[in-house]
């Protein structure tokens, strides 16, 4: 066996020599509510939101394993524009974007029955979380009830992190 094969300089990298960038799509003025939507976990279970995006491109949806903001940035700048000018696509998004707004905005068990404590924070740990396939950090039932406590967590208003 020859063990030079083995002993072949390794490229090291360093945070020096690596660099990280993030595409942001340029998306026309009227679709910058899909930014604030992908951005709060609570399109996975808003039904209209979750087809909101589905509506977007079904191929590209499937692709991405349902994940918004991937297929947001994988989505041409054509697409993009095509979107910008349906009439109905536009409406969609902003009947989704009134419902998270409202959502957020909810008087929540927390903040009526807990406002000495506003403040608060709550940890929350875990191994696991099951909060949508799109993001695969679970594995079976522990993160399935944590993603499901986060879910109750957030609409009671409870200040989980």
């Amino acid at each position: 066996m020859d063990l030079d094969l083995f002993n072949e300089k390794q490229e090291t990298y360093t945070a020096e020599n690596v660099k990280t960038f993030v595409g942001i799509p340029n998306l026309p003025d009227n679709l910058n509510p899909l930014i604030a939507i992908a951005d709060n976990m609570w399109w996975c279970w808003n039904s209209d939101a979750f087809e909101l995006f589905r509506r977007m491109d079904m191929d590209m949806w499937e692709k991405t394993y349902h994940n918004p903001k991937a297929m947001i940035e994988a989505l041409s700048q054509e697409r993009l524009i095509e979107l910008s000018q349906d009439d109905s696509f536009i409406s969609h998004a902003e009947r989704v974007k009134n419902a998270l707004d409202r959502y957020l905005g909810m008087n929540t068990w927390y903040a009526q029955n807990c406002s000495d404590y506003a403040n608060l924070k709550f940890a929350y740990f875990s191994t696991e979380f099951a909060v949508h396939e799109s993001i695969p950090i679970y594995s079976g039932g522990l993160g399935v009830l944590s993603g499901d406590h986060l879910k109750s967590a957030s609409d009671m208003g409870l200040p989980l992190v």
